[in-house]
């Protein structure tokens, strides 16, 4: 049996100043929202994060970035918070942007136990700028390390006692790759229920990846809002 937090703050004691996180999800879908406000609450800080983006300026890992709590971010896409842009103008805030397949890649590859690979995302571009380039077959690539964390905060959507864990739908991004990824992964899930509940054929995330879980309901937010206009006819 896998660790059962009663509370978010608890999950998160063992997270220290410095740590490097790795956090799931893709825009405010799949987010582990308790852990990341405990996170705020707990007030750690100088964090490295790993993460598709970070949040909105009221929500998410935006929340963390609000605090000034996070020295570095590495991910992929960050178009929807003002605060992220206003730190990384004012050189509060380190960046490291990789291209989102390559991102994945990197994750997958720690989890897996691979070093580096190479890839052909972002050859002759400022991605590539002091990075090692081979040719294979006439094709230049670039040469990508692997990313670990020393913890990683997810989202499912159903765990079992034991830490095997299931996911919603797009709540898969990320998700399961930084599940195996991290020296410590805490789980944040909608449900857990008995060893022997969840049919062994869906499970996501296999219980060995999982050190610990939370019991949370999510507060489902929308990143951005658009509708159709009033009287408009398609």
């Amino acid at each position: 049996m896998k660790t059962i937090y009663s509370t978010a703050l608890a999950a998160v004691s063992g997270i220290e100043d410095g740590a490097t996180l790795m956090v799931g999800g893709f825009g405010l879908v799949g987010i582990p929202e308790q852990l990341i406000m405990a996170l705020t609450e707990k007030g750690v800080k100088d964090l490295t994060v790993i993460s598709n983006n970070c949040g909105v300026d009221d929500w998410g890992l935006g929340l963390l970035l609000k605090e000034k709590q996070i020295k570095k971010m590495i991910g992929s896409y960050v178009g929807e918070n003002k605060e992220f842009e206003r730190q990384v103008l004012s050189g509060e805030l380190e960046v490291e942007l990789t291209p989102q397949g390559t991102l994945a890649e990197k994750i997958r590859a720690g989890g897996a136990g691979i070093p580096a690979f190479y890839t052909p995302a972002g050859v002759g571009t400022q991605i590539a700028e002091g990075k090692e380039v081979r040719v294979f077959n006439g094709k230049e690539y670039l040469l990508e390390h692997a990313l670990h964390a020393d913890f990683a905060l997810i989202r499912a959507h159903k765990a079992d006692r034991f830490g095997n864990l299931i996911y919603n739908k797009t709540a898969q991004n990320f998700n399961p790759l930084m599940a195996a990824a991290a020296s410590v992964t805490i789980a944040e899930a909608e449900e857990i229920v008995e060893a022997g509940v969840l049919d062994p054929a869906m499970i996501h995330t296999p219980s060995i990846y999982v050190q610990g879980l939370l019991q949370a309901k999510q507060e489902k937010r929308i990143e951005r809002l658009t509708t159709r206009a009033k009287g408009w006819d398609a």
